[in-house]
């Protein structure tokens, strides 16, 4: 199922993040007794900064893992753990512990095979792992998590995370969850805001350019997208519909 919701500012988005977020982590506690969420970072640090402290769920079930990460010191400014520690830490009642980090010490290839070894302590390690949710970012170029147009992680099937070295983003070694480990996600969620990624959201979902982001799409879980009207600005209500329309057929495994 893919759901576009649409909101007026990053209010909105932060509001409707946190109920998403808050239901999906609720439901998983429930079944579950963890709740498993992967983080990115740009923009969805401060939306979940300021939408998690209002959300009322069993904080000691949450386990916090990345989506990618660079491969910098915790207190390096493109340290996505880094920055979650610095301004969400304290602020929900959640403990360093909670976060199953990358080890910035190892090279890149033994970092990425490190964090499929802390994985496999929450996830059976003879199939895919199944997160409740993943948050996701989407680049300037269509990247999302640390998979950028044209690489040849883009057609990785069988690893869960993989290293990169050679990121045209900066800084270029980094590690990254693969397109078998998103798509089976129960829930992806982007959140976007702003006038300047209007042009990309509008090829990745009116246009279906082959894009990273446009490879989102859980087999069988639920994607959202939440835009603020600048990011909307170049969808129409007819190519929204058609979007959710053809997104709602069931995919096969």
């Amino acid at each position: 199922m893919t759901k576009i919701l649409i909101e007026a500012d990053t209010t909105g988005i932060v509001q409707q993040l946190a109920t998403l977020v808050e239901k999906s982590a609720n439901d998983a506690i429930s079944n579950d007794d963890i709740f498993k969420i992967g983080l990115s970072g740009g923009s969805m640090v401060k939306f979940l900064v300021d939408g998690l402290s209002t959300i009322s769920t069993d904080w000691s079930k949450w386990r916090f893992f990345f989506c990618d990460e660079r491969i910098v010191s915790f207190d390096h400014a493109e340290s996505t753990y880094g920055m979650y520690k610095k301004s969400l830490i304290g602020k929900i009642p959640v403990s360093e512990d909670q976060f199953v980090k990358v080890d910035p010490e190892l090279s890149t290839e033994e970092a990425a095979k490190d964090y499929i070894k802390k994985m496999s302590v929450y996830f059976p390690p003879d199939c895919v792992p199944r997160f409740d949710v993943l948050l996701l970012g989407m680049g300037p170029d269509g990247h999302t998590c640390s998979l950028f147009p044209n690489h040849r992680l883009l057609e990785e099937t069988s690893l869960w995370v993989c290293a990169i070295n050679d990121s045209p983003k900066p800084p270029s070694s980094r590690i990254t969850l693969t397109f078998p480990v998103i798509n089976n996600a129960r829930v992806c969620i982007f959140a976007i805001s702003g006038e300047s990624k209007k042009t990309m959201v509008k090829r990745i979902l009116k246009d279906k350019e082959n894009l990273p982001a446009t490879r989102v799409q859980p087999v069988d879980g639920s994607l959202y997208w939440i835009l603020d009207q600048d990011a909307a600005k170049l969808l129409d209500q007819v190519s929204l519909q058609r979007i959710e329309d053809s997104d709602n057929i069931p995919h096969s495994n």
